[in-house]
């Protein structure tokens, strides 16, 4: 599948020393051809840089679509586009180019956020998540609400990022398993079932970023 408008590209520029300890940046991408693709200019997660690309600089793209597969292409830099805001013009790759995990591969990481979730029309509760990731979350609940295998759930998960400022991530989620883990509470395991790609990469970003601040602890 090729890469759409508002998805989330990570970027590794080919040559840098130790592929694996090479620095990761993030970027949007803001506009497509049939020939180009226009990205945002990119960002270092761990320093808050932005790094300026020059034409002709091949570089490592990966970016995830909606069923958790990271897709990965080789690429290059074509120009710099300014209009209201600067873009980076790297080439579109062929569909035969671009090579994607078989597994689901979404990062998933342990943390506590906000999430609200309703239950039909009438119940509605707050709950702290165990776990986030780009497929799905976990989160303890207590035992009173009515929630089994099977169930359907509208929710907002409160998204922070490092940039301080806090969003909300819209989803409805499937519970694929209810574990009893206290004397008064539940831990529920729900995957995105419903999830709009803008929604999906909030979740996204915030498990890059908060999988960074762990690397740093």
């Amino acid at each position: 599948m090729l890469p759409k408008v508002n998805q989330t590209m990570f970027l590794q520029i080919s040559g840098e020393a130790g592929q694996d300890q090479a620095p990761t940046y993030r970027s949007r991408i803001a506009d497509l051809t049939a020939e180009s693709i226009f990205i945002e200019i990119p960002m270092n997660e761990e320093t808050k840089r932005y790094y300026r690309t020059q034409p002709g600089e091949q570089m490592t793209a990966s970016y995830y679509t909606a069923d958790g597969v990271k897709h990965q292409f080789t690429t290059v830099v074509r120009g710099i586009a300014k209009d209201v805001v600067t873009l980076i013009e790297i080439r579109m790759p062929h569909p035969d180019e671009i090579s994607k995990e078989q597994r689901r591969s979404f990062l998933r990481v342990e943390t506590e956020l906000e999430i609200a979730v309703r239950l039909g029309e009438k119940v509605r509760f707050t709950a702290l998540t165990a776990d986030v990731g780009g497929g799905g979350i976990s989160f303890r609940c207590e035992r009173k609400w009515p929630i089994v295998k099977g169930m359907k759930l509208n929710c907002w998960l409160l998204v922070p990022f490092r940039t301080n400022t806090v969003t909300h991530a819209q989803f409805i989620g499937e519970v694929v398993r209810v574990n009893e883990v206290e004397p008064k509470h539940y831990m529920v395991m729900m995957r995105f079932d419903d999830i709009q790609d803008s929604e999906q990469q909030k979740v996204i970003r915030y498990c890059f970023e908060r999988q960074l601040d762990m690397r740093k602890d």
